[in-house]
């Protein structure tokens, strides 16, 4: 009994993870080296992650410019061919070895648009955090069936994996104000 609900606030909280990783790549008109880590970039006869371990070093330079220094200087045509490539509406400029992206402020326009991609992520997590639920439910009636729990183990547990379920949706929705905060913010 108390395995399926170990294992569903673990399938839990890899959703919370994975919506904090994909909600941090949605821009909110500041510079921020989530927006273009997970460039995909053709290097070294393959495909690499632009991110800081693989390529390149990126940060911030200011809340508008992001800075990306190639580890091997031979690389930064295909890091700046990958960027133009990637579909971020980025226009990188190389510039001494380096790369500079200046973020263009979001319109208002595409504000809305990110704030209505943000919510369709949260939906996803939420349809999966739900989804959990319902296998976690389907083991307690199968172990019923089996009367290898009671009916008031069965009710408990119901109460327990409704309130695990409650408190992460809570959790994704509390995300999602934050982000939605941000992207509004002038």
């Amino acid at each position: 009994m108390d395995e399926l609900l170990t294992s569903a606030k673990l399938q839990m909280d890899k959703v919370i993870d994975v919506l904090k990783v994909d909600l941090s790549s949605v821009r909110a008109g500041k510079a921020s080296p989530s927006l273009v880590e997970n460039i995909v970039i053709n290097a070294y006869g393959g495909t690499q992650k632009l991110k800081v371990i693989e390529l390149a070093q990126v940060h911030a330079l200011d809340a508008q410019t992001l800075v990306i220094t190639p580890y091997d200087a031979t690389i930064i045509g295909e890091i700046h061919k990958g960027i133009m490539e990637s579909n971020t509406g980025f226009t990188p400029v190389v510039d001494a070895g380096i790369i500079r992206i200046s973020i263009p402020p979001l319109s208002e326009e595409r504000r809305q648009q990110l704030v209505a991609l943000v919510n369709q992520k949260l939906e996803g997590g939420k349809i999966q955090v739900r989804q959990q639920r319902h296998e976690v439910l389907n083991g307690f009636k199968k172990q019923l069936s089996d009367k290898t729990i009671s009916e008031d183990d069965m009710v408990r547990l119901e109460k327990e994996i409704q309130k695990l379920t409650d408190d992460t949706i809570a959790q994704i929705e509390s995300m999602g104000k934050q982000k939605e905060a941000e992207l509004l913010a002038i």
